[in-house]
């Protein structure tokens, strides 16, 4: 927090940072005049050393709109000169999210994640946790000749987990791997022999990568999530289907971070007792 200034103190902070952002925009006083509105004469007097005065706000604002700065930022009110505008454009984005994970733009967050802690809510069963030929019947009839480039993209982010240090938690609906395993509503029409192979492999990875993978049920009834990814501390990413919404800004990161850990606690099945759960799924088949 800044620390309280008196007048005079903060009229020669407004002074200072006037003049800075005037030679960073390339701005002299009379452009300046012009640009707020009001005479050279006025802009020369905010400007004159040891002067206490400061402007009224219509003014201060007038000369933050024609600086490109933020009108709190020249009257010392925040240490950062982008405007509101500018902070939430750089906080928060909106990017186009195809049907597999086949574009760089993920594998790029992952990339800049690496060490950190990733916690996934996957708005179906993990891609980089499915099979070849579960892979192949989901996505075959959408992309057609790209369904090559889907499994790759899948084996290639369980290849970046086993190596890259991040330990990767992921938390699914109970109703997820019931659907799945008695082939209804999404997996409608989805073959016996793929959806025991699917739960075997399930089985084995949390096996052999517990403790750097741990997953997670939780009971939709009792509590809920939208598709989301939290890389670490840098990025959450919310699942829309056409698009990704990308938070940067640390408060909302944190913010989905807890909300993932809250799913954890909540869960009706633990990492650990997630294979003697699917060994019950199994039986169902």
């Amino acid at each position: 927090m800044l620390e309280n200034r008196d007048k005079r103190d903060r009229a020669a902070l407004f002074r200072q940072r006037l003049g800075q952002a005037m030679r960073e925009a390339g701005l002299s006083q009379s452009a300046l005049a012009r640009a707020v509105g009001v005479d050279r004469s006025t802009v020369s007097q905010l400007l004159a050393e040891g002067a206490t005065r400061l402007p009224n706000a219509q003014v201060v604002a007038e000369c933050a709109a024609a600086l490109g700065v933020s009108a709190d930022w020249l009257l010392g009110l925040t240490e950062r000169p982008e405007r509101v505008a500018e902070l939430l454009a750089a906080a928060v984005s909106v990017t186009e999210a195809p049907r597999a994970l086949v574009d760089e733009q993920i594998a790029g967050w992952h990339r800049e994640a690496a060490g950190y802690k990733i916690r996934h809510v996957p708005a179906t069963l993990p891609d980089m946790l499915k099979t070849r030929a579960l892979l192949h019947w989901e996505y075959e009839p959408h992309l057609g000749r790209t369904v090559e480039q889907a499994i790759g993209a899948a084996e290639d982010r369980l290849a970046f987990m086993r190596g890259s240090g991040s330990d990767y938690e992921i938390a699914l609906p109970l109703h997820e791997l019931a659907s799945f395993a008695r082939a209804e509503g999404y997996y409608a029409g989805l073959p016996a022999e793929l959806r025991l192979a699917q739960i075997d492999r399930l089985a084995a990875l949390a096996g052999q990568l517990y403790p750097a993978l741990r997953v997670y049920l939780f009971d939709a009834r009792r509590v809920f999530s939208a598709p989301l990814t939290v890389f670490g501390p840098l990025l959450a990413v919310l699942y829309l289907g056409r698009h990704y919404l990308a938070f940067r800004d640390s408060t909302r990161v944190a913010g989905f971070a807890q909300h993932f850990d809250w799913l954890v606690r909540e869960a009706a099945v633990g990492a650990r007792a997630l294979p003697a759960h699917l060994a019950e799924l199994r039986a169902q088949v």
